[in-house]
């Protein structure tokens, strides 16, 4: 199969019917990279778009993962539990390919991956856009989440991510900034940034990182 070529797979779940969306790698393929969307949206995001157009071609297949509630075309996210057990649930496809795993993906995706890495045997978490604590809430921090995934961890965040500045991450914290990015990693016409530039900030921070672990 070509690189980036798309195939899709339902996986049954509890949860009900999870979908996930291959990209796979057309050279020798090193580790699957799995990402998951947030509470608002889709696999349409502007980061895992750029991640699965870029990454197979370096090695790394990559699976964007539908959760149930999505595929059933509900608007609301359930309760995290559930998230994490249609997460659990589709994992053994992740597997499949036989190659490790890097769990990951976008705010409530990103927070799933975490919860779940070192149940699972993720191999390293990718946390986009992670929410540190709600909007304005700082006190109700989500750091324990992150800390606790105990794999290697990169955080990609935005500069002015109302859900957590990259200043306000634990010391010691693996992770790149989108300068200007907000929550979804847009970038105002003003800051002189255009899409393609924020986006090759995280894929190429992602390849590097990736490349430690599996170069």
């Amino acid at each position: 199969m070509s690189t980036g070529a798309m195939e899709t797979e339902k996986v049954a779940t509890p949860a009900g019917d999870a979908r996930i969306t291959w990209y796979r790698a057309a050279r020798p393929a090193r580790a699957v990279v799995a990402l998951s969307h947030g509470a608002g949206g889709g696999i349409e995001a502007r980061d895992l778009r750029a991640l699965a157009a870029a990454l197979p071609a370096r090695g790394y297949p990559v699976a964007l993962v539908e959760q149930p509630w999505r595929v059933a075309g509900k608007k609301l996210a359930p309760a995290p539990k559930t998230l994490d057990t249609g997460w659990t649930a589709l994992w053994p496809a992740l597997e499949k390919p036989g190659l490790p795993v890097v769990a990951g993906g976008r705010s409530a995706g990103a927070r799933v991956a975490c919860r779940t890495a070192r149940e699972l045997g993720a191999q390293a978490v990718l946390a986009l856009s992670f929410p540190l604590h709600p909007p304005g809430r700082p006190e109700k921090s989500r750091a324990d989440e992150l800390t606790g995934a105990g794999v290697p961890t990169l955080v990609v965040q935005g500069g002015r991510d109302p859900f957590g500045r990259p200043e306000e991450f634990p010391p010691g914290t693996e992770i790149t900034e989108v300068a200007h990015g907000d929550h979804g990693f847009a970038v105002p016409k003003k800051a002189g940034v255009g899409e393609a530039e924020s986006m090759a900030v995280i894929t190429d921070a992602v390849v590097v990182w990736l490349d430690g672990m599996f170069g």
